[in-house]
């Protein structure tokens, strides 16, 4: 049987009342299609280092209404794929005035779906989700939002690193580690290529931001940590590699029409001619050098407005001013970027960012602390002592950069207090990264709800000894232990004080976040395997937890 030249998706990814944009990844250079009820759309694909791509935009649709379609490449149906067990892949337009309903997580490893990927990785809660939703056991969500390390470049499977022995010496630098678009091509193919995944991924509108680990651990934690990187000899290549690989995978995909004929790289691909191949690999790499080297070039960030609820996804890693004197996690222009989008007049305001807002209180002591030492607070000593404890336990969330916590806790509380519109009901903060999940609200009598729900991970669940360490480092003692380590070295306090309203859970999850009549309602799922049947997992609730406007003060689960 021939392979069929349609290698990765189709994804549907950003969509709105009128539109759609469906995304794929083709074997050759060609013409994809897409079909729905009489309607055809077509897009050229372009090259980057011999791989295919196209992103067809589908346009002239009515609003709230779901249709089947079908992709054609060069005229040849290629999806659905022939006696597919799912049904068919739909394009559902938002409906005006429609609840948001939204599922998200983060950090998902690719192992096998079998009982040993089980066993080591846990379940996948994205693909028990997608069986679900498949079999009309749960409601298909507007947008599946993924906050961060949907690859591992630094912590490869096994059979990634067969990949990698396949075609170069893994016994030399980077070794395990992805080298450059190649590899993280192949990864992104282990990545969405699961039936039942890919499915999914067909009819459910995504959105995406990068974390960590779509690049390396610790990503831009310090200037330290990035001169360090940058004296290997693999690093230039990893960077450009990463970074142009996730505007091609993720970023492109992430855009509205309007966004996208915006974007320098996209005018590239929708003004060329098509008399012959297009190919983009030397732009985009020279634009992925570019925006490591000079993160005020371009911007990742995002911003939409579904039915009466904002989203703003935070580019929490490429933005940061790592300069010791002006550490930020977002830099200046970064910052006034997402203040001029922190408005009232919205039911919720969601800000997406990877990395918590709030950690668990006792953790975020411990980062201001680290940060302050590292900076010198007791001499050159104790910030080497600083720094090497920052890299070696990840203190590098938003606690670790205290002058943007600290801003954006203060945006936060004026868009909550209703000095920058009409007070919303919540800002809630999601969130992925920690390896485990919680609800966290902050503590206030009056105005809008500040919220920090987190899911994480999605199948990349935490050792034992880990887990006991994340709860003896987040509450109980290390709270005011923590408390006091940081006043010790002079951090300002937090502008507000926040508790753990439920959780931490441990399992992989994925939440699902809706909006209703009685509040915000929040629900994580897991994956459950029953009677050895590893491939069909079913969808287990962990946590349900409704969030009611303030009037009414508890917060029920």
């Amino acid at each position: 049987m021939a392979r069929s030249p349609l290698l990765l998706g189709p994804m549907l990814r950003y969509v709105d009342e009128t539109s759609a944009s469906i995304w794929v990844e083709t074997r050759v250079s060609c013409r994809v299609s897409v079909h729905a009820e009489g309607r055809s759309w077509h897009a050229r694909s372009f090259a980057v280092h011999g791989h295919h791509y196209a992103l067809v935009e589908v346009d002239g649709l009515e609003p709230g209404t779901e249709r089947p379609y079908e992709v054609e490449i060069d005229g040849m149906p290629v999806w659905p794929e022939p006696e597919s067990e799912y049904p068919a892949s739909t394009i559902a337009t938002l409906t005006p005035g429609r609840p948001l309903r939204m599922a998200y997580g983060s950090c998902r490893t690719s192992v096998a779906h079998d009982r040993s990927g089980n066993r080591t990785h846990g379940v996948d809660s994205l693909r028990a989700f997608a069986l679900a939703v498949a079999e009309g056991r749960d409601i298909r969500p507007d947008l599946l939002l993924f906050l961060g390390d949907q690859v591992y470049a630094d912590s490869t499977t096994e059979e990634m690193q067969k990949f990698i022995r396949s075609r170069r010496d893994i016994r030399e630098e980077p070794g395990e580690e992805l080298k450059d678009f190649e590899e993280y091509a192949h990864l992104y193919q282990l990545a969405w290529s699961d039936k039942a995944n890919r499915w999914l991924l067909s009819c459910v509108p995504t959105a995406m931001i990068f974390d960590d680990h779509d690049i390396r651990d610790d990503w831009n934690a310090s200037l330290d940590w990035k001169k360090k990187m940058e004296a290997t000899s693999w690093w230039q290549g990893r960077i450009v590699a990463g970074l142009a690989s996730y505007w091609v995978y993720q970023h492109v995909g992430n855009l509205s029409p309007r966004d996208r004929a915006a974007d320098e790289l996209w005018r590239r691909i929708s003004g060329h001619d098509g008399t012959e191949a297009l190919d983009l690999s030397d732009a985009l790499d020279a634009f992925a050098d570019r925006c490591d080297k000079d993160p005020d070039s371009y911007r990742w960030s995002y911003a939409r407005d579904i039915a009466e609820v904002r989203l703003i996804v935070v580019d929490s890693r490429v933005g940061r001013e790592l300069t010791p004197s002006a550490r930020g996690l977002l830099d200046a222009q970064e910052l006034a970027w997402f203040s001029e989008r922190m408005r009232g007049g919205f039911r919720h305001v969601l800000v997406a960012s990877s990395l918590p807002f709030l950690l668990p209180l006792g953790l975020h002591h411990v980062e201001a602390w680290d940060e302050a030492i590292a900076q010198g607070a007791w001499g050159k000593p104790a910030a080497w002592v600083g720094e090497k404890l920052r890299q070696a336990v990840d203190l590098e969330h938003w606690a670790a950069f205290q002058d943007s916590f600290q801003a954006v806790a203060r945006i936060a509380a004026e868009v909550a207090d209703g000095e920058r519109g009409p007070s919303p009901l919540t800002v809630t903060f999601l969130s992925g990264d920690v390896h485990y999940s919680y609800l966290a609200e902050v503590e206030r009598g009056e105005g809008g709800r500040i919220l920090q729900a987190v899911c994480s991970p999605v199948r990349n669940p935490l050792p034992r000894f880990l887990r006991w360490f994340a709860v003896v480092m987040s509450y109980g003692a290390a709270t005011p232990l923590g408390a006091a380590a940081a006043r010790s070295v002079k951090v300002p306090d937090p502008p507000f004080r926040w508790k753990t309203v439920k959780g931490p859970w441990f399992d992989n999850n994925l939440a699902v976040l809706h909006d209703g009549p009685d509040g915000l309602t929040m629900t994580w799922r897991t994956g459950v395997v029953d009677h050895g049947d590893d491939l069909h997992p079913r969808l287990e609730e962990v946590a349900s937890i409704i969030v009611p406007p303030r009037r009414d003060s508890s917060v029920s689960g």
